[in-house]
């Protein structure tokens, strides 16, 4: 049948309508049926002509084309490759970054003081393990350099961090007060002589309220009082107002202005401010 409508021509078709009406009205699809011969006789001439193409032996140029083809596309596939593992890549790092952000702020000190803790008890199972005593174990692995350092901060007296509340002054007062106490142990042995086991009171004891302090212990406490009133008022941040200065303001504010005027500027200007004083200045 394709080679039957291959050999339909489009003026036979026309002669055999003229000369047989009957088939007139079949013109057009002998029509159709010829056109779409000849298109397939067009599509398998290409195709006969491709596998010509392919079956003849390539040039030198048409082979260098291919070789460089071949090489764009081994490239565009490594950076194909690449592009994914850098997009893999930044989604594990930004995942880890929100678990960073969701710890607390202090997570990394936490987890370290935590793996110092874990190494520190495996030590001492080791130690008890092989019957030998931690505390000894550590101090032969620790420097010379660091036993000192370590030695000078802890010998540093009062590390004043400054204020941060009445609750931290008041402990530091107490620890002060109680590092100045010097015990008598002769009067301390006496009292536990004369009260024997009541010296040691109980919820059941009524001891509360029966000591009497000594006049030397009065006196010392008066002293200590002194001394402490007497330093409060030097730690006082108020200055004193000296009547005999002299009077460049008008109110506290403008005081205070020209104070800090003086000690930024007064070095520059004393000689101005002593002409105009003496009324020579120019």
């Amino acid at each position: 049948m394709r080679h039957w409508r291959k050999s339909i021509r489009p003026d036979v078709v026309a002669v055999v309508s003229l000369f047989f009406p009957e088939v007139g009205g079949r013109r057009e699809r002998f029509a159709e049926m010829a056109s779409g011969g000849d298109a397939e006789a067009r599509t398998e001439n290409t195709e006969d002509e491709e596998e010509e193409e392919e079956e003849r032996p390539l040039t030198a140029a048409e082979a260098l084309a291919a070789q460089k083809r071949e090489e764009r596309l081994r490239k565009f596939r490594e950076l194909h490759l690449k592009r994914n593992e850098a997009r893999k890549l930044n989604h594990q790092e930004v995942v880890e970054e929100d678990k960073r952000l969701k710890l607390p702020a202090n997570w990394e000190a936490k987890k370290a003081r935590l793996e110092w803790e874990l190494q520190v008890e495996e030590k001492k199972k080791e130690c008890a393990a092989r019957g030998e005593d931690y505390e000894r174990v550590k101090l032969l692995e620790i420097s010379a350099e660091d036993a000192e350092r370590w030695e000078r901060k802890k010998k540093r007296k009062n590390p004043d961090l400054g204020f941060s509340d009445y609750a931290a002054a008041q402990l530091r007062q107490y620890h002060r007060l109680t590092k100045q106490i010097k015990p008598d142990m002769e009067t301390y042995e006496k009292l536990r002589e004369k009260h024997g086991e009541e010296f040691y009171p109980t919820s059941n004891s009524l001891l509360h309220g029966t000591h009497v302090p000594s006049t030397e212990e009065i006196d010392r406490m008066v002293i200590d009082l002194e001394k402490q009133i007497e330093k409060r008022e030097k730690y006082s941040r108020r200055r004193p107002y000296n009547d005999d200065s002299d009077i460049d303001y008008i109110n506290e504010r403008n005081a205070k202005f020209n104070k800090k005027a003086e000690r930024f500027y007064g070095k520059y200007t004393a000689e101005i401010k002593q002409n105009l004083e003496r009324g020579t200045a120019v």
